[in-house]
């Protein structure tokens, strides 16, 4: 190898050496509860009991200038095969998620019940606790992994949607863990943000209600 590919290579692990130490001091919290509040970050919320040792959790979340019954219908029709997660499905479907985001409400998928289940890829997505307009909880026992949606109306017609995760990793080295939290949770916020934004827009919008909805 020559000299200039041994400092390109030397520099390169310096930087991510760098990424490495500084991760956990500037830019995990960031990652983590991107949107949300000190108190909307600390909060209990039902369903935190389903995964109380999980290795990490998230809270994020954001304002929707709509009351909570007109987010609630896009929430309950989310899902593999159903009305996609308002993300970017390519890149679930790289994963064999079936997800192809919806624009409008899907009356097929409103019926939503506690103890529903449905394919998620290679595993089982359960509906484990649901107040309608006001919670949602779900669970994928294959990948140890609970997954919140909390709706609290603010008056003025404003909603803030929180979005927490709880996830266990498998595995028990330090290493090990290190490395799928970082790989997790640096994915896991373009993807969570751009749904809780999918669902802003969808809910915030006026033409994307079926004529049955607005009775």
């Amino acid at each position: 190898m020559t000299i200039r590919g041994v400092r390109i290579l030397s520099g390169a692990g310096l930087a991510l050496g760098l990424l490495a130490a500084s991760y956990p001091l500037f830019w995990r919290d960031r990652l983590l509860t991107w949107g949300a509040t000190p108190d909307e970050v600390a909060s209990n919320l039902r369903g935190d009991e389903l995964l109380p040792e999980a290795h990490l959790v998230t809270t994020k979340a954001v304002a929707i200038h709509a009351a909570p019954d007109r987010v609630w219908p896009w929430l309950v029709q989310m899902g593999s095969g159903r009305a996609g997660t308002y993300t970017y499905d390519w890149i679930d479907n790289l994963f064999g998620l079936d997800m192809h985001s919806a624009k409008v409400i899907l009356p097929q998928f409103q019926d939503l019940q506690i103890g529903d289940t449905f394919p998620f890829g290679s595993g089982t997505l359960h509906i484990e606790a649901l107040e309608p307009g006001r919670l949602l909880v779900t669970r994928v026992p294959e990948w140890n992994w609970v997954r919140i949606f909390r709706l609290i109306p603010e008056g003025d017609g404003l909603t803030r949607l929180v979005l927490r995760n709880r996830l266990v990793y498998p595995g028990t080295s330090f290493a090990f863990r290190l490395c799928r939290q970082m790989i997790s949770e640096a994915a896991g916020l373009p993807m969570e943000r751009k749904m809780l934004r999918g669902i802003k827009q969808r809910a915030e919008a006026d033409d994307v209600w079926p004529d049955w909805w607005r009775g």
